[in-house]
């Protein structure tokens, strides 16, 4: 489920210390104003929220048209569509303009090999053949488009707090508590010290002994979490570091930590928020595990030859 969209009153997100850390708004990059759209539009209020829903139906349609034109088919104002251009990140319409024919002209991609209709939803009259074909793209397109959206100045700080971290703390809950999991045992098998908590007691009295120089990476599909949001706020309270993993920056998660890695993941009717944020978090765990990996080529390399030796019996066993 996405965060519940808001009225116009309810636009104004405040500045929280992800938004401090990153400065200036910046240029998205063409590619990546699709999946931006998807991202902020539960946060939208309903005019901007119109242009998005233009935006994501017909982009080509939207990038032919004046800024009147669009205005107009949308019931609102040309102020609203710059408004909604700035919520992007854009400085104005004509560069929406072009992000969109961009990004229509990726997504010919697959059609263009002979791939037409894997880009959308699945239906009752589909074969095998077409469900496979188009849970294989839409997964294969999460992971693209969640790396090609990450912010590399946040990603670049991310990494730095954890390499240098004395103690790094997960939090997740539900599908999230999985990939948390995940991220513990990539870094308990390069000898960092790190410790995934699903259980939200447990999670609480771990945040509230970190300190400074610690971290606490906290994943929430929708940003909203109840539990994954109160183990962040203790955590940030004692001086950690705080890193959340969201498909959604402008949910309060994104607005309360310190840095904001987001994703790029979409549904279909028959998979669940469960299924494809988990695809796209666990991109963005392994991109953080292989960079704070290459910081220190030769410990990596010797702490996952010790970890595979010391299961690698068991293996055999298994394998028996």
């Amino acid at each position: 489920m996405s965060p519940a969209g808001h009225d116009e009153a309810a636009a104004p997100v405040p500045a929280g210390p992800a938004a401090r850390a990153r400065g200036a708004e910046s240029v998205l990059p063409p590619q990546t104003i699709l999946v931006q759209i998807r991202a902020l539009l539960p946060s939208l209020p309903p005019s901007e929220r119109r242009v998005a829903m233009a935006a994501l139906a017909d982009p080509v349609g939207v990038a032919a048209r004046t800024i009147s034109d669009l205005a107009a088919s949308c019931q609102t104002s040309e102020t609203t569509v710059v408004r909604f251009c700035r919520s992007l990140g854009l400085r104005g319409y004509p560069e929406l303009r072009i992000g969109l024919a961009a990004a229509a002209s990726a997504q010919d991609g697959p059609a263009a090999a002979g791939w037409t209709g894997l880009g959308t939803d699945i239906g009752p009259r589909d074969t095998t053949a077409e469900v496979l074909g188009k849970i294989g793209f839409a997964d294969a397109r999460a992971v693209e488009e969640t790396v090609a959206q990450l912010d590399l100045h946040v990603f670049g700080e991310s990494v730095d707090a954890l390499a240098a971290a004395d103690k790094v703390d997960l939090y997740g809950s539900g599908a999230s508590a999985l990939v948390a999991m995940d991220f513990q045992q990539k870094l308990n098998r390069i000898g960092r010290r790190a410790m995934a908590w699903s259980d939200p007691h447990l999670a609480l009295t771990s945040a509230a002994l970190l300190r400074k120089g610690d971290v606490a990476v906290c994943i929430s599909h929708t940003g909203e979490t109840p539990d994954t949001l109160a183990a962040l706020r203790e955590a940030r309270g004692n001086g950690a570091l705080t890193v959340a993993i969201t498909n959604f920056p402008r949910s309060t998660i994104a607005v309360e930590a310190d840095r904001v890695l987001t994703t790029a993941a979409r549904e279909t009717t028959y998979r669940s928020g469960a299924m494809a944020s988990r695809i796209a978090a666990l991109t963005v765990v392994d991109c953080l595990f292989v960079a704070l990996a290459q910081r220190n080529r030769a410990r990596t390399l010797k702490a996952l030859e010790r970890t595979y030796v010391a299961v690698r019996n068991r293996r055999i066993v298994a394998a028996d």
